[in-house]
């Protein structure tokens, strides 16, 4: 890796958690600078806006996000256990090298609907690239009759995606942590719901 790949991706390491804790609007160069021990022209040096930066760190903390998910789903043998996975993972993020500030799809999407075009469209190819998970999941599962059929997938993909996000939404509104525990326990009886 070059000095300057290695910079950069220096850069989105360091400011990922500053982008989604205090969101875009609230992420000066300021914080960029404090974050790295970079100047202002160092950061721009290598990245050419803001902007840039705020989609290369969108990114890194969704892979952060995908990781997690992959490497516990590696540890299952059926599709159900693969599906509560989202549940675990969401119910107990903090013991997981989860994002700092949570998930990255719900943290930008809430911002970046009306005041950031690039910012809503790669939360909204997550949120798609989420459901079509699911969807092959349940597909999976049912095909290997895992999973009972007439199911509509893409219904369910969606319904778990918004309780998930909806749950941690309102948890981090209202500071009470057992409002997502309660929303995910929702989610897992749906998903048990399945078979």
């Amino acid at each position: 890796m070059s000095k300057a790949a290695r910079t950069k991706a220096f850069i989105i390491e360091k400011t990922a958690p500053v982008f989604n804790t205090k969101g875009y609007a609230g992420t000066s160069i300021n914080d960029l600078s404090e974050a790295t021990g970079l100047t202002k022209g160092s950061i721009y040096g290598n990245f050419t806006s803001k902007d840039d930066v705020a989609l290369a760190a969108f990114d890194y903390n969704l892979q952060k996000v995908q990781n997690v998910v992959k490497s516990e789903m590696s540890k299952c043998t059926t599709v159900l256990d693969q599906l509560l996975v989202y549940v675990n993972v969401y119910d107990n993020f903090e013991k997981f090298p989860f994002p700092l500030g949570g998930c990255p799809i719900l943290n930008t999407s809430t911002e970046a609907d009306d005041t950031h075009p690039e910012l809503r469209k790669r939360a909204n190819a997550a949120i798609l690239s989420w459901k079509n998970a699911l969807v092959g999941l349940i597909e999976k599962g049912v095909k290997m009759k895992e999973l009972r059929a007439q199911i509509d997938a893409e219904q369910t993909a969606v319904a778990i995606i918004a309780l998930i996000e909806g749950g941690i939404m309102i948890a981090k509104v209202t500071g009470k942590s057992s409002f997502r525990k309660a929303v995910m326990q929702s989610v897992e009886k749906m998903i048990r719901g399945l078979v």
